[in-house]
């Protein structure tokens, strides 16, 4: 099998209401990816998730630089071909950030051609583990911009739909207004309901020390984001002193700093994402290392579970998946949550081939 044609793509997906964190506000789910074809017929999808900004920088990439350095080649070579295109013209000006999601894209859409010549979904190919499915919780009633009344009617609304777990954020100007939204919704879901809180990196180390204490209280899961992602000394201090478990890597960008994370003991849940890092080839390495310290990943959804889902079936350490249906519309086998558990995808690939009309309707570029 030979690839002969890849190129890039933009889809901008609605979200409808838009929402916020504590340092974005989104009315669009950037889709930027790319389509990889072969002589066999065999078509892999890939793709990473934006905010809707910065995707021409992503899809220039793979046009430019990783588009060329695939034609002719062999899908089923993966390796090779990431170590080609990790370490090529464009490791001069960055490990991370852009390139690294380009390549996740790249990446992804290999391992769908790979699983689907194989006839097998992806978590198959990979080896599963959780064939009656994965636990899964929802993010999708927590943000922000949701008054008090509505946090608490979202959060007691998603349980109902037989979630056992919510994940709500924070990171208001004055964290008293936090500490007031999680005792409400605490109260409005009983001790039973799982809870995790979300930053997004608005602390600083003396609030989160501070308020990481005082919110300890109402039985979290996690808490998440708390400082900026580059602070591991910061992060381990929290880890030492806090109760409350410390979770985070959807900023994270390579597996170097997922080690030095790890063996630090500065976090307690890798959610390492694959649109974040160099795509399944690198994902799979960083749940290796966590897998060797028997600490649990649970990835961010920057992908809203399509892939993801795959790699938590195939991945003993991973415990829980988070869950976002912005996206699952546009996909030929939507990721799918029933009774609180994601069904397993059946078709051959990696869930990743987008419906023909979702193209016409939301692409971009």
């Amino acid at each position: 099998m030979k690839i002969t044609k890849a190129e890039s793509f933009i889809l901008h997906v609605p979200i409808l209401p838009p929402i916020t964190d504590a340092i974005n506000v989104a009315t669009h789910w950037g889709v930027t990816g790319v389509r990889i074809e072969t002589d066999e017929g065999v078509t892999g999808y890939g793709y990473t998730g934006t905010c809707a900004k910065g995707d021409e920088m992503i899809a220039d990439t793979i046009d430019r630089y990783y588009a060329p350095a695939l034609i002719g080649k062999d899908p089923f070579m993966v390796k090779q071909l990431w170590d080609e295109m990790r370490f090529g013209p464009m490791h001069w000006i960055g490990r991370s950030g852009v390139t690294h999601m380009a390549l996740a894209a790249v990446d992804i859409a290999l391992w769908d051609i790979m699983s689907k010549a194989s006839e097998k979904p992806l978590w198959k190919y990979l080896g599963g583990h959780k064939p009656e499915g994965i636990k899964a919780y929802n993010t999708n009633g927590g943000w922000l911009n949701w008054s008090k009344e509505r946090l608490v009617e979202d959060m007691t609304s998603i349980l109902e739909q037989g979630f056992s777990a919510v994940k709500m954020k924070v990171g208001k100007p004055d964290p008293r207004e936090d500490y007031e939204r999680v005792e409400a919704v605490r109260k409005a879901i009983g001790d039973k309901a799982g809870l995790m809180i979300d930053v997004n990196q608005q602390w600083n180390i003396t609030t989160a020390m501070t308020w990481g204490k005082k919110l300890e209280q109402f039985d979290l899961i996690w808490l998440e984001e708390p400082l900026n992602p580059d602070d591991i000394s910061g992060h381990k201090k929290l880890a030492d002193e806090l109760n409350v478990p410390i979770a985070l890597g959807e900023h994270v960008y390579n597996k170097y700093a997922f080690r030095d994370y790890i063996a630090s003991g500065a976090v307690e849940y890798v959610q390492v994402d694959v649109t974040r890092v160099a795509g399944v080839s690198e994902w799979l390495q960083v749940a290796g290392l966590a897998a060797a310290y028997d600490i649990p990943v649970c990835p961010h959804v920057g992908d809203m579970g399509q892939i993801h889902q795959h790699l938590v079936a195939a991945t003993p350490g991973a415990v829980m998946l988070e869950y976002i249906p912005w996206i699952r519309h546009i996909f030929e086998e939507p990721a799918t949550v029933k009774d609180g558990f994601y069904v397993l995808p059946q078709l051959p690939g990696a869930s990743t081939t987008i419906l023909p009309r979702y193209f016409d309707e939301y692409r971009v570029k």
